[in-house]
């Protein structure tokens, strides 16, 4: 003993070094029991608390026992002290300690820790651990700290309190020592757990928090043999964690609890304790945050221990406005301070603060586990955006689950696959299933249209149909055009066809026999309405709509959207136990807007049914011609709702039950407007494919390359923040700052800027102004099929601008100069820099040429950017400065003349599936023009903030963002060097591209060859049994031949209106671009061999 002695008054490393020497004894069976007895005597040789002072003074070490409480625990006899062993270098036990096992013996429930798998964080020299073992005998303890010494000392303790005096084993009731119980490991937090997948049920922690004022400490390597001085800062102090807590200094517990998010069991508990520095309601809101409940275990004063140094606290309160609270002395009541605390400290007085023990647990374990996985895999940065406090269970139900979703999206697939116009095939399976299930009508995915918006769902089938007359529900006509709320063409043309220019809305009350009576004098061809609450509930108010409208020959739009419920227990709606018994009529459809959810008021989306395939066809034709798409995070959000209800449902539970067939429909029932008929039958618009055959699309404009990080980052952010204000979601002035900056429009132009989901829809308001104002609207050969065939559908005058091949298919002044002469009224739509679907740019020279001479004819120009900001072959071309060429021409004064700006980011800004338009208008009569169509589809809140976070990480030229453009412009690059040369290869002629996610090409070797071919052989295998498809190759049946034979989705000469010259889309996934070249060559051995 004297030897052991003299070692340890050496120094503190010495006394370490042999008391790591025992612990090897202790470590090895055969030596234990006499490393234990050695123990013993040395605890009576110090036995008195003088001795063990004077022990720990001159031998830097003492050994003494903790005293616990002395009571029944589950019918057994608890001890009552525990032996400890102390060194200098790690935390001494003292009252910051003491509450907290005080706080965990608050809790009432005797299995709180019995036979769980339990972490304790910063265990120090183990005592809580072996206590904790001790009382509620746990599976396992896992003792953590981050301090080596600390461990190697705790190891010790276990020792001294799993054996007696004399060494021999102390068992439990279950025959087990606390060795089998307990363990020890050096981990910084939660590290040691999580590298062996270890999940815990129980995981407590008392760990510092204050930040070091001396933070270039805290980045020292910590190993055994650091010093003892800063061995012991290790639980007095924290470093920065990169967490918003670190403000208050509890960023270590912040890093502590998301750490614990990903080891805990769903029903697992976390507790914590938390100095009442920084006030309880900043303590309970770093958990609250984090979507746990909280509940206080115990509360009590300590005194600040005298050695740490409270400095930070005072420096973050003189950066800041906040106030953290001390008291003076154990009895004070009024709160001071950090820098009255630290003058009164340093003047002899006493500080107190308060002391909590806070016990935690996951309100949605498993989507929580999601979210946080997702945020520690390359979005850490945003999680101080993260806010899951909630003080409405419901609203937590709703947005818990979504961001769960929304965060497996963004980190499961690299880019947002393509969805048919019609809506997200997904979101169409949950409301056909929800009727299924809950209303018990046998819905089909296909019979689901959905719709940005239940206004815009009423505007689209109005168009559609184009009716001389139409009785529309008071309710629902506030953003129907006040051209047709206004017209007063009843009784239609002199020669009783349906005027396509304008419709004629009469407003008519909802409840039922009124509209009746007007249905029955009026004969509308139209009628939209809803269904007052009190008829709502039976269905003979629909039965009897049902019958007029089909003895008079209007077609029925019915709006549920005030009765759908979307609950597990839905109210009676007479309308939908109609259609669980009968099939719902051809002259009928059902609408419904989904605007009623807990968190977003204004986030919205809709859908129409119709069993009458030709009408849903049809219906999701206009989506694509008007609207582009329906935003697809709000198909998303309302898509968990439907999921949440269904998720726990059995499968085909209830037999769809026999229909009754409908009665057969007026033959003078009003088919679809001739524009629209023509543009259906004509025009190249999608293709669905089949899941057994699914297509690969070089026909749509939308890219299909990874979404970079920082995008993701928006899109999640954008959703996960609580109570944003206006400010975070006004993008104006960095719109103007970004087509400034990239096209130098002048801001002085920028009158308003109208904001939209797509660039398409904001584009087809002008098509009606210009309509409105009895212009023509021009189109460069060679422009956007979807957007010439959107002013078809609309019946707008149209003049196709001839181009040719030697400028690349680009306008030029004087073929301008030479049409604009003879055209009333002209509109030019001119799409740049970057040409869509040409890939081609205009020049800065180009473009004030083509401005001079509208300038001169009095042209309306309107130039769209939104397939811009891609451009990859750059050499020579510098760019745009429309501020000269506009300024310059604002001098002539010409009065029609004017530029409006149309413009999107999807592709500049990478955004995949978070799609946003917005129109610049300078013209105050063109401003007024567009709003008297109100029922535009306007980007959600969320989508703005996303936008303006994107386009301020652009400004400030942010790394990754920028770097993540130029790989992608690469990308783009490569891709259109490769197609170029697999289709000069198979005989096409290709037109050279300079930027975007589309290029054209000609067939050349194929127009007016046959191609032979087994229907059932789209993979070029032969099928002697399948259907002949013969036919001769040319503009008309092109993109079918090749869809056919290949799978190969592209657009022919009749979308780009170059005869002959087909677009193919190059921004595709690696290996469906892989699988498109594959096309191409199969393609031409099936050509040949036909031939």
């Amino acid at each position: 003993m004297e030897d052991f002695l003299n070692q340890c008054q050496q120094s503190g490393d010495s006394a370490y070094a042999a008391l790591k020497s025992l612990l090897e004894n202790l470590e090895h069976p055969n030596t234990r029991s006499q490393a234990r007895v050695f123990f013993t005597n040395l605890q009576k040789r110090f036995h008195t608390k003088h001795l063990q002072d004077q022990c720990f003074q001159s031998y830097h070490f003492r050994i003494h026992d903790i005293l616990l409480a002395d009571y029944q625990v589950a019918g057994y006899q608890s001890r009552k002290k525990l032996t400890m062993l102390e060194i200098p270098s790690i935390f001494i036990p003292e009252d910051w300690s003491f509450t907290f096992y005080e706080g965990l013996n608050r809790q009432s429930s005797v299995s709180i820790f019995q036979d769980k798998t339990v972490a304790e964080l910063g265990c120090g020299n183990g005592w809580i651990s072996i206590a904790l073992a001790e009382k509620w005998s746990p599976l396992k303890v896992y003792g953590l700290d981050i301090n080596p010494r600390a461990v190697k000392v705790a190891w010790i303790n276990l020792y001294l309190n799993a054996l007696h005096d004399d060494g021999q084993p102390i068992y439990d009731q279950d025959n087990n020592t606390l060795l089998d119980r307990v363990e020890f490991h050096e981990s910084d937090l939660l590290s040691y757990c999580r590298h062996n997948n270890i999940q815990l049920e129980r995981i407590v922690g008392c760990i510092p928090q204050i930040l070091n004022p001396n933070p270039e400490a805290m980045s020292k390597t910590i190993t055994e043999n650091a010093s003892e001085e800063f061995l012991y800062s290790l639980s007095n102090y924290c470093a920065l964690q990169g967490f918003v807590e670190d403000q208050f200094g509890l960023g270590l517990i912040a890093r502590a609890v998301e750490e614990g998010i990903a080891v805990i069991k769903p029903m697992g508990i976390m507790i914590f304790n938390i100095g009442g520095r920084p006030g309880q309601g900043v303590c309970k809101r770093l958990f609250q945050r984090r979507g746990l409940h909280v509940t206080k275990l115990w509360q009590t004063k300590i005194m600040q221990a005298a050695d740490t140094d409270i400095s930070a606290l005072v420096e973050i309160e003189k950066n800041s406005r906040h106030r953290f609270e001390f008291f003076m002395g154990l009895v004070g009541d009024q709160p001071i301070c950090a820098r009255t605390a630290w003058a009164y400290g340093k003047a002899g007085g006493r500080i107190s603060h308060a002391l909590s023990v806070y016990s935690c647990q996951l309100r949605h374990p498993n989507q929580v586990k999601i979210i946080f996985d997702f945020l520690k895999n390359g979005f850490q940065e945003i999680s101080s955006s993260l806010d899951l406090t909630f003080d409405d269970d419901a609203v937590a139900d709703e947005k818990i689950p979504f961001l769960a979703y929304l965060a497996s999206v963004l980190k499961d697939h690299p880019f947002f696959p393509y969805e048919p116009p019609s809506g997200s095939t997904q979101f169409r399976d949950l409301v056909a299933g929800f009727m299924k299930v809950y209303h018990h009508i046998p819905l089909k995915t296909e019979n689901v249209v959905v719709f940005p918006s239940r206004a815009v769902a009423i505007e689209n089938a109005l168009r559609l149909f184009s009716p001389r007359l139409a009785i529309v529900d008071e309710h629902l006509t506030r953003h129907l055009p006040k051209r047709w709320l206004t017209s007063l063409e009843i009784e239609g043309a002199s020669d009783g066809k349906p005027s396509e220019d304008v419709v004629t809305v009469i407003e008519a009350p909802r409840q039922s026999d009124l509209m009746i009576e007007l249905i029955k004098k009026l004969k509308p061809q139209v009628v939209v309405t809803g269904m007052a609450h009190f008829e709502s509930v039976t269905s003979s108010s629909f039965e009897h709509l049902l019958d007029i409208t089909r003895e008079v020959g209007s077609r029925l739009f019915l709006d549920i959207s005030d009765q759908l419920e979307l609950s597990s227990l839905p109210g009676s709606n007479g309308v939908l136990k109609y259609l669980a018994g009968n099939s719902l009529p051809a002259h009928t459809a059902i609408l419904c807007g989904l605007v009623r959810n807990q968190v977003y008021s204004d986030l919205e989306v809709a859908f129409i049914i119709s069993e009458e395939e030709s009408i849903f066809k049809a219906l999701a034709k206009t989506v694509e011609l008007l609207e582009g798409h329906t935003a697809l995070f709000s198909q998303y959000y309302y898509g968990c709702l439907f999921h949440e209800l269904l998720a726990f449902q059995l499968a085909d539970r209830h037999p769809p039950a026999q229909r009754a067939n409908p009665k057969d429909v007026s033959p003078e029932m009003i088919g679809f407007s001739d524009s629209a008929i023509s543009v259906l039958n004509d025009a190249e618009l999608s293709i669905t494919g089949t899941t057994d055959s699914p297509l690969i699309r070089m026909d749509v404009d939308q890219s299909f390359l990874p979404v970079p990080a920082p995008v993701k980052a928006a899109i999640f952010e954008s959703f996960a923040r609580q109570n944003m204000i206006e400010a975070e979601t006004d993008v104006k002035t960095c719109i103007q700052q970004f087509i400034k900056s990239n096209y130098g429009f002048p801001s002085d132009l920028c009158a308003e800027i109208i904001y939209a989901d797509s660039p398409l829809s904001l584009f087809n308001k002008l098509i009606l102004c210009c309509i409105q104002e009895g212009g023509t609207l021009c189109f460069a050969a060679g422009s956007n099929g979807t957007y010439v065939s959107a002013a078809k559908f609309m019946n707008a005058n149209i003049v196709s601008v001839p181009t040719s091949a030697e400028t690349g298919f680009k306008l030029t002044g004087k073929i301008l100069s030479d049409l604009l002469g003879g055209v009333h009224k002209p509109w030019l739509y001119l799409s740049g820099p970057t040409i869509n679907p040409t890939g081609l740019l205009y020049s800065d020279k180009e473009i004030a040429e083509i401005l001079s001479v509208c300038a001169k004819f009095e042209a309306r120009v309107v130039i769209d950017t939104s397939f811009s900001g891609l451009e990859f072959n750059t050499e020579g071309w510098g760019g745009w400065n429309l501020e000269d060429s506009l300024s310059k021409l604002s001098v002539s004064g010409s009065p029609s003349f004017g530029v409006s700006l149309l413009g999107g980011l999807s592709f500049e800004m990478l955004t995949g599936g978070l799609t946003f338009g917005f129109l610049v208008l300078s013209e105050p009569h063109l401003i007024d023009a567009v709003h008297s169509y109100p029922s535009l589809s306007k980007p959600h809140s969320t989508v703005k903030y996303a936008i303006k976070k994107l386009l301020n990480l652009k400004e400030q030229k942010a790394g990754s963002l920028l770097e993540a453009i130029s790989a992608q412009k690469e990308t783009l690059r490569s891709r259109y060097e490769h197609l170029k040369k697999t289709l000069q290869n198979n005989g096409w002629d290709v037109v050279e591209c300079y930027g975007g996610v589309s290029m054209v090409a000609r067939p050349s070797a194929y127009l007016g060859k046959t191609l032979k071919l087994n229907k059932s052989a789209r993979n070029g295998e032969t099928n002697t049994d399948g259907e002949v498809y013969e036919t001769k190759l040319d503009d008309s049946n092109m993109r079918e031949a090749i869809v056919k034979s290949t799978g190969l989705c592209i657009n022919s000469g009749l979308w780009t209106g170059i005869p002959g010259y087909c677009r193919l889309a190059i921004g595709l996934d690696d290996e469906v671009f892989k699988q498109a070249l594959e096309c191409i060559n199969r393609f031409h051995k099936v050509v040949t061999t036909s031939s």
